[in-house]
């Protein structure tokens, strides 16, 4: 019998996209972070993808004095590959964004792949009552803000990290983006395996019918070949049928309450509740999930002893 494949869970820990108010499970403090990192790698995460946060008042930050204790506590804990954003959050520089990343050197970096407006405002129609007062200013702009990736911002990125030998999580949002991977490839400056995330269902990207989820992955095979390796992430609700649908056809599967709050209609959940409601789709599919290992190798990453954390 040939051997079941293996699937790599990423689990987005906190993100910059919500706001503390709409979950008590939204990790904020470095302690909060490192404890739910370390509770979805013993749920079966291979891959944890994470963001800073102001402990005061849960708005996001990108400083690496914020990431140092949460990173550093991880590692002591876990064998989980240790993923960090150069996406931040909209409000940020893009000098601002990459430090983190330059600084520790991790195995894995995210990295957008264009300049794209992200639609959050939508969420004040669901939370009128906030608890700090920054998070309703910070939803409203983006109705009329955009999250700025421009060409020579992921030219910047990409030379910033050249020597670290991190590989990044390449996040597209939209057909256009693949493309341009596609263009940063034919420069040689992105090396395989690519770490393809296809996003669906944030409001100013794709949406998460299945047809855009077939048409990311046709694309990107028609595009790359057999030189990358799929994820996905569903925003919302749209998060475990986006999933299933991707291990099934192949793919590895990102959750975490960056991506979503919820474990289930009207429960807000917690990140290991997400990565455990994964892998029994995973495991239903008569697949296994990837431990930190065999996700280094699949991804072809340097290793944790190489990093600066």
């Amino acid at each position: 019998m040939a051997a079941p494949r293996k699937v790599i869970i990423t689990c987005a820990i906190t993100g910059s996209i919500h706001t503390p108010s709409m979950s008590p499970h939204l990790p904020v403090t470095a302690s909060e972070i490192a404890d739910a990192a370390v509770a979805a790698a013993e749920a079966g995460a291979a891959v944890v993808h994470l963001h800073a946060r102001d402990p005061r008042d849960g708005r996001p930050v990108q400083t690496p004095e914020a990431f140092a204790p949460f990173l550093t506590s991880i590692k002591q804990r876990s064998e989980v590959v240790v993923n960090i954003t150069t996406g931040g959050a909209p409000t940020m520089a893009i000098e601002e964004r990459v430090r983190p990343a330059a600084h520790f050197k991790p195995e894995i970096a995210s990295l957008n792949m264009g300049t794209m407006n992200i639609g959050l405002f939508t969420m004040l129609g669901r939370k009128t009552e906030f608890r700090h007062e920054w998070e309703r200013a910070y939803l409203e702009g983006s109705r009329a803000g955009m999250f700025k990736n421009t060409f020579a911002d992921i030219e910047y990125i990409l030379s910033t990290c050249a020597e670290n030998g991190t590989r990044f999580e390449i996040e597209c949002y939209d057909t256009a983006h693949l493309y341009t991977l596609a263009h940063f490839v034919d420069r040689g400056l992105v090396r395989p395996p690519f770490f393809i995330q296809t996003v669906f269902g944030l409001l100013g990207g794709i949406g998460a019918h299945p047809d855009d989820v077939m048409h990311m992955k046709r694309t990107a095979d028609r595009l790359f070949g057999t030189s990358f390796r799929w994820s996905v992430l569903g925003a919302g609700r749209n998060q475990m049928p986006v999933a299933a649908m991707a291990a099934a056809m192949g793919g590895n599967v990102r959750v975490g309450l960056e991506d979503s709050l919820w474990v289930g209609p009207g429960r807000l959940g917690t990140n290991a509740e997400q990565v455990t409601k994964v892998r029994q789709i995973i495991e239903g599919l008569s697949l296994e999930v990837a431990t930190p290992e065999e996700a280094r190798a699949i991804l072809e990453l340097k290793g944790g002893d190489r990093v600066e954390f």
